[in-house]
């Protein structure tokens, strides 16, 4: 944790302070990208800071910032996900619950994660990192470790409401924080990296979960409160270190030079400028306009259809994925165990994919091939069923699984750069993130125990949001076309007085596709 009395002053930059040449690597991706011509370049006033490298900077910035927050979300997609696991090691049988409780257990979690999103993330747009991400950190490992002693339906639905509550920040705060360091070109791979989490933290759910109920009995407890219990432990204790590893921003970043702080500066702020103008990125002070603007603003309502169609297979796989393993013919301990090929081969082809997304500049093209992917996962399960080929079912989901893991950073990413303005991007994320979650909440009722083992309505219900996700996509990248278009054609004696301090509506701004 960095505090404040060794906190370096704010960098400023101005354009006066270096001399400009043409080999800087944000005028190369600008030339790449047909913003600039070579001819053009020179005159950018972009300047260039000597003595350094930006790979080595990347990579001081990766090797401090990612593997903590990928621990963050592992442990927070564990958390919210190992109620799956719990399930088939009896949790439903001694709560005395029905299959529509269990299935509202996991729907009310949604509703105050979806609430909570907004609040949270202008909280640590306002507070330090370092501070808010431990303490909410600790509160839903608290929570977490209380479900392992409830008694009944209604212990185990109260504490998923306050689960809810305290994970509603560090999805959508995360994903807003990599904005902060990296430049747009840059974003994927690294919110791949962090996601791919998730899919770890289901891999390490299942033999976490298989090794945890060989615990049943020990204290009187049964095998699936001992995996409550231990992992919110492990949650609350990560959380105590994680002050230490989680740096606020990189104006206050002691790990780079004075040199590289301004490099990373300068670079965000003319990461979406058609002539490498500084574009503001910042509002130092909270207005209600900001929050506003991001509820007025059209991609966040459309992309919200791309958004479901990936998060309703996500968590319907992620909730169910141990059930419906089960429910194929397997004892429960296999079906832990099968579900470990699945996410680690999603979090592999997830991190390719984003670092060829990145090399590309391209985020749509990737997102509907990766949506395609979880179409005809679906469709494959569709088809086996009833026709007992488990195995061929079994192959179905791991088409869908590896499609959800690196459509998900691709369309998270997508919507993040194309938003300027730090509180906008931060209430526009929790927004778009936080409704996006609802999506959790209508796929928690998917699967209904009445359907075992087929699943017929859930695998067509992920189906059809899946293609209504992929329209949606296409119609989003037609319009940023457009947009990119009109404005490539403004003349600039039209531009409005101030034009780079309009964010992502500045005729300047240019929608990465």
């Amino acid at each position: 944790m960095v505090d404040s009395k060794d906190t370096p002053e704010k960098t400023s930059l101005h354009q006066s302070d270096e001399t400009p040449v043409q080999n800087s690597p944000y005028i190369a991706d600008l030339k790449q990208d047909g913003l600039v011509a070579d001819a053009e370049a020179s005159s950018l006033g972009s300047p260039t800071f000597q003595g350094v490298d930006e790979k080595a900077v990347l990579r001081k910035m990766d090797i401090r910032l990612i593997p903590m927050l990928s621990l963050l979300y592992l442990l927070a997609f564990l958390d919210r996900g190992n109620i799956g696991n719990a399930k088939i090691e009896g949790l439903v049988d001694d709560l005395h619950m029905t299959g529509p409780q269990y299935n509202w257990t996991l729907t009310v979690f949604f509703f105050t994660y979806c609430v909570f999103e907004l609040p949270s993330n202008l909280l640590l747009k306002k507070l330090r990192p370092s501070r808010w991400l431990p303490l909410i950190m600790i509160a839903w490992g608290i929570v977490m470790t209380l479900m392992g002693v409830v008694n009944d339906y209604g212990g185990l639905l109260a504490t998923r409401l306050f689960l809810g509550v305290a994970e509603a920040g560090l999805y959508p705060g995360v994903a807003y924080y990599i904005t902060l360091w990296y430049p747009r070109h840059r974003a994927q791979f690294r919110q791949a990296l962090f996601f791919s989490a998730a899919s770890i933290a289901g891999a390490f759910s299942g033999l976490l979960a298989y090794a945890i109920a060989k615990m049943d009995g020990v204290g009187g407890y049964a095998g699936w409160r001992w995996i409550f219990i231990l992992e919110g432990l492990l949650t609350v204790v990560v959380a105590l270190v994680a002050p230490f590893a989680i740096h606020d921003s990189p104006e206050t970043a002691t790990f780079l030079t004075e040199e590289e702080r301004r490099f990373v500066i300068h670079s965000l702020r003319i990461q979406n400028s058609a002539d490498s103008r500084e574009i503001d990125q910042t509002n130092d002070k909270f207005e209600m306009r900001y929050v506003l603007d991001a509820f007025a603003d059209w991609q966040i309502w459309l992309g919200l259809f791309m958004y479901w169609g990936i998060t309703c297979p996500l968590y319907g796989i992620s909730l169910f994925l141990p059930s419906i393993i089960k429910d194929l013919g397997y004892k429960s301990s296999t079906a832990q165990l099968l579900t470990v090929p699945i996410y680690i081969t999603a979090a592999i082809v997830a991190v390719i994919a984003a670092w060829v997304s990145d090399r590309r500049k391209q985020r749509s093209p990737f997102i509907l091939f990766f949506m395609a992917m979880i179409g005809i996962g679906f469709i494959i399960c569709l088809a086996s069923t009833g026709r007992g080929v488990p195995g061929v079912m079994y192959f179905g989901i791991f088409v869908a699984v590896v499609g959800i893991y690196p459509a998900f950073p691709g369309n998270v990413t997508w919507l993040s750069v194309n938003m300027a303005g730090d509180y906008k991007r931060a209430a526009g994320m929790a927004i778009y993130i936080g409704l996006g979650n609802l999506a959790g909440a209508m796929s928690s009722n998917f699967y209904r125990a009445q359907d075992a083992p087929n699943y017929i309505l859930g695998h067509s219900l992920e189906l059809a949001f899946v293609v209504v996700g992929m329209i949606a996509t296409v119609v989003l990248r037609i319009i940023y076309q457009r947009i990119n278009r009109k404005r490539d054609a403004m003349d600039p004696s039209e531009y409005p007085e101030n034009p780079d301090s309009l964010g992502d509506r500045s005729p300047l701004f240019r929608y990465m596709l």
